[in-house]
């Protein structure tokens, strides 16, 4: 199996899509080709119109997504070698936050530095209760995240547990994350797909300008301090969803 085959796309017919990152051998580390082969099938379910949700997943029981394999990193001959790494990553997590559609990391394990900003990139997160989430790069690689991620990070979890995190090392446990708001759920390993699978249904079912909308700004308020926000409302309001919402509403008062 090539580096690319272990990032998998299988569309469901309830209008589900589940990229799968199926490494468990490296627990599901993330080598350059792997990064690519996501942002390829990102691409896809965005060509495809049969697909309204997304749902982001880890093989293995043992770990969501590991980061970048360290491998990757023993080629690094000077600090500008981290620059384009970071810019790098950022190009993947970026690609994933501004997906239209909803996107749901669905987590058994580990959820670690690149990761973490993988999950934290998707609009809800359903975790095992074995689960664990940190960046504890402080006593691994003496690396750091970009500012964008941090950032990210920041409104997830909130400033203290970021530093927590990253200044400790220290690894929040699922309970930890379902406290702060970052899951929406915690399942024992046997329904976590059902639970992901229901979730989804309910985003599906619910207005894809609505939401779509309400991501892009909420994009732009976390990682780039914007808060221009009038061709969201333009598309909104100009569009034929809700047109028709207004009309179905008021024509079902008009009856009552």
């Amino acid at each position: 199996m090539s580096e690319t085959d272990t990032v998998k796309l299988t569309l469901h017919a309830s209008g589900a899509a589940a990229i799968v990152i199926d490494r468990p051998e490296r627990h599901n580390a993330m080598t350059i080709p792997m990064y690519e082969a996501l942002l390829e099938r990102i691409a896809q379910c965005e060509r495809d119109a049969a697909v309204r949700c997304i749902l982001l997943c880890g093989a293995g029981g043992k770990s969501f997504v590991s980061g970048t394999d360290i491998g990757y990193f023993t080629g690094f001959r000077n600090g500008r070698d981290g620059v384009a790494y970071e810019a790098l990553v950022e190009k993947v997590i970026d690609a994933v936050e501004r997906i239209a559609l909803p996107t749901i990391a669905v987590i058994d394990g580990w959820t670690v530095g690149g990761g973490l900003a993988l999950a934290t990139a998707c609009d809800f997160r359903l975790c095992t209760d074995s689960s664990r989430f940190g960046a504890p790069i402080a006593k691994t690689l003496s690396n750091t995240l970009s500012a964008r991620n941090l950032a990210r990070l920041a409104a997830a979890f909130g400033v203290p547990r970021v530093k927590k995190m990253l200044m400790l090392a220290d690894m929040l446990s699922a309970q930890d994350a379902l406290a702060c708001g970052y899951v929406y759920e915690v399942c024992a390993r046997d329904t976590l797909e059902a639970s992901a699978a229901a979730l989804a249904e309910r985003l599906i079912a619910l207005s894809p300008v609505t939401q779509r909308a309400v991501k892009e700004s909420l994009r732009r308020i976390v990682v780039e301090r914007r808060l221009d926000d009038e061709d969201l409302i333009e598309q909104v309001y100009g569009s034929e969803a809700f047109r028709d919402a207004v009309k179905a509403f008021t024509s079902g008062s008009s009856k009552r």
